[in-house]
């Protein structure tokens, strides 16, 4: 298809953002600013309200040049650079924000308009005014967009006549003394900054004609920053220029001025009329293009998508901006829409300079041919909500519940774009900063904040190891389940992106799932061991389950000496598969005094349990086995001042064996019988010692229901649990 023909530098980017910055604040309400303000004050207006237009200026002007710029502007930008999500929930709510400030441009002109003609200045003859412009300017971009920019021109060339005829004016109101700095009796500033502030929002509107141009890289930067420029300019040299020419009451009175003081009054209604009518005009050929960009993405129907002729005009996306625009002229008390309106595209610039700010932060890939410091992105942005907090705080959160309600939606409707947004490059950068940080500290047995290697095997109840691996490792500890293909010649491992698992029963628990081929699952899980982690986020706890009828077993022996001289945790669940669980309400807790480290584990695990949802409503026992006739009391304060420290509630039991030297397992067996969740610690034991340990717990396990074992790691403290010294 042939393509139509595009626009450069002055016609496509900075005529249009020039003509909407030279609005109708610049003609009716600039010296009404310098009248309250002083002339001081309104500088200070105008550098402050520029800082934001600057400081979005040059983020959007390099985040322009680094990546090829399609057609959409600002929505472009951000989709391309934050993500479907914001980009498409912030171009939501500038295409409607567009739409309705194009009611507001012909309103005002319709104001103008009748009153300069005596026509009647009721409500209904401005909708009728205000109608009829709409239909004629949609009808001119509807007809061609050259000869729509083109008929900028004109306007442009109005503009500088009125500015020529005010500058070159005799004015009779001038003041015996230039006012500077605000009197007790004007406006406050704020409220004056407030009615100033939409004269420089204007800058986007040649971001929005990107498809159109012929080098958006090389006419964006030029075109925004000129038009910003040469709008600061004409601000500060107009505001200068009323300051000494006219007395501060007529200025803060008198809303007409400019044309009081002109040299020839019919140029400055022409500017006026120029610069409202221009200045709607870029909203029609801007706002559909953002709602056609979105459409092509999927973010909105497909249908606003197409286009006509040579240069896909948006004719869909134009209809719909006029519907919208003639709703809003129709209502014709806009106030409150204003100000939300106002906030969409403060919220707009405050994204545009988060979005420069990360990407030249964390994006490695980030090369743009126009450099700026990345601290003037974080500028912008904290300006745009620190001015939004302060003009208007109910306006600003009903902008923020809109653009949440959008971005919610848009995740939920998980639309994928081919580029990767820059949050990835963000949490990247975040968790090398971490890692490095986290890694230059000494670990001097601090919390245990467990990461688990969870070996759960393929099973029906497979769901349940997967669980309690998430339950014990706490709200911010690491689960990663490795399922292990037994493939005895193992020749050709697994690609890499084979290897990561991603499923639906490991996402909705947080567990990061891995998969590879082993020849030996017991070699693959040392092997594992030895190697699987990285500097920061070693892993601390191999989790398994219990593994019955390998007592005589060598090479689980070895295994398990292998994962005891690694330092690791070890957790061993042997799984009731008739009871489960059970409701989830009891869980026991066995000490005995060979138990040093093991219950100090103990606790953390507890306080992990009690934390999770699912075991929010269980009761904890604490059970001593006291072997050595020591006082009952002094067991019992010992054990709870080693509870109390670590924030657990508990029930303490002391069971007297001190006469009957029942067996620890036996003893088990008569009061976890019935128990939920039984936690018992694995003792020191040397190889020789492994086959009857195995089958003794064997015994011990076809008695009671689901039962974790655990053998602590070095890094655990001894808890004193040997009371027999103390007497």
């Amino acid at each position: 298809m042939a393509v139509g023909k595009k626009f450069g530098t002055f016609a496509g980017v900075f005529t249009p953002s020039i003509l909407t910055i030279l609005g109708v604040i610049m003609y009716m309400r600039l010296g009404w600013v310098v009248g309250n303000a002083g002339l001081i004050g309104a500088i200070m207006i105008i550098i402050l309200a520029h800082v934001i237009a600057v400081s979005t200026g040059l983020s959007v002007s390099s985040v322009a040049t680094d990546k090829k710029i399609g057609a959409g502007g600002v929505y472009y930008v951000l989709s391309r650079s934050m993500g479907i999500p914001i980009g498409g929930s912030i171009g939501i709510a500038l295409y409607i924000g567009t739409a309705f400030s194009i009611a507001l441009y012909l309103i005002g002109f319709a104001e103008s308009f009748n009153n300069y003609f005596g026509f009647g200045t009721s409500i209904n003859d401005v909708r009728l005014t205000g109608t009829i412009a709409l239909v004629g300017l949609t009808a001119l971009a509807l007809i061609s967009t050259s000869a729509a920019i083109k008929t900028q021109f004109f306007i442009l060339a109005a503009i500088i006549v009125s500015l020529v005829a005010v500058f070159f004016g005799n004015s009779s109101f001038e003041p015996e003394t230039v006012k500077m700095f605000s009197s007790e009796e004007s406006i406050p500033l704020e409220v004056v900054f407030a009615v100033f502030f939409p004269a420089v929002t204007g800058f986007t509107a040649g971001i929005a004609m990107s498809g159109d141009l012929e080098d958006p890289k090389r006419s964006i930067p030029r075109g925004t920053l000129y038009a910003i420029g040469v709008g600061l300019i004409i601000y500060i040299a107009l505001a200068v220029f009323l300051a000494y020419n006219v007395d501060s009451a007529n200025l803060k009175s008198d809303y007409n001025i400019l044309m009081k003081i002109a040299l020839f009054a019919p140029a400055v209604v022409a500017g006026i009329w120029g610069a409202t009518l221009s200045s709607a005009l870029g909203g029609i050929l801007g706002g559909p293009r953002i709602l056609q960009a979105m459409s092509v993405d999927k973010v909105t129907p497909p249908i606003f998508g197409k286009g006509r002729g040579k240069n896909n005009e948006p004719v869909n996306a134009l209809f719909l901006v006029f519907i919208i625009a003639e709703a809003g002229i129709l209502i014709g008390e806009l106030d409150v829409i204003a100000r939300v309106v106002s906030m969409f595209y403060l919220t707009a610039y405050g994204f545009i300079n988060i979005s420069y700010f990360l990407e030249s932060w964390a994006n490695p890939d980030f090369q743009p041919t126009f450099k700026i410091k990345s601290w003037i992105g974080l500028l912008g942005f904290m300006a745009c909500f620190a001015v939004m907090f302060k003009l208007d705080m109910l306006a600003m959160l009903g902008a923020f519940a809109v653009i949440a309600a959008l971005y919610i939606w848009l995740q939920r409707k998980e639309v994928k774009l081919q580029s990767n947004d820059v949050w990835r490059s963000v949490w990247e950068n975040v968790v090398n900063k971490g890692l490095k940080k986290i890694d230059a500290e000494v670990d001097e047995k601090s919390n245990w904040n467990p990461n688990i290697i969870l070996f759960s095997g393929q099973s029906e109840h497979q769901s349940y190891l997967l669980q309690l691996g998430k339950t014990v490792s706490g709200r911010t500890g690491i689960v990663t389940n490795f399922k292990l293909i037994l493939d005895k010649e193992n020749n050709k491992p697994l690609k890499r992106t084979e290897q990561i698992v991603r499923d639906e029963t490991f996402t909705d628990l947080g567990i990061f799932a891995r998969q590879i081929k082993v020849s030996n699952i017991y070699d693959g899980i040392t092997n594992i061991a030895t190697t699987y982690g990285f500097s920061g986020v070693e892993p601390n706890t191999i989790m398994m389950g219990w593994p019955k009828g390998l007592e005589n077993s060598t090479e689980y022996s070895k295994m398990t000496t292998t994962l005891i001289h690694l330092d690791y945790n070890l957790l061993y669940l042997d799984f009731d598969r008739n009871q489960k669980f059970g409701n989830y309400k009891t869980v026991d807790f066995w000490w005995r005094e060979t138990d040093s480290k093991n219950a100090e584990m103990m606790l953390n695990i507890a306080r992990f349990i009690i934390a999770s949802p699912r075991w929010n409503e269980t009761s904890i026992r604490v059970l001593f086995v006291n072997n050595n006739n020591v006082d009952k009391v002094l067991i019992h304060n010992k054990i709870h001042e080693l509870v109390e420290d670590l924030r657990v509630s508990v029930e303490i039991i002391i069971i007297n064996n001190a006469v009957e030297q029942k067996p620890f397992y036996d003893i088990i067996e008569d009061f976890s019988e019935n128990t939920d969740l039984t936690v018992v610690g694995i003792p020191n034991f040397g190889v020789e010692k492994q086959a009857k340990f195995v089958l003794k717990t064997n015994h011990l396990f076809e008695t009671i229901g689901s039962t974790l074992l655990v053998k602590a790691a070095n890094n655990f403290n001894v808890l004193d649990l040997d009371f027999i010294k103390k007497e």
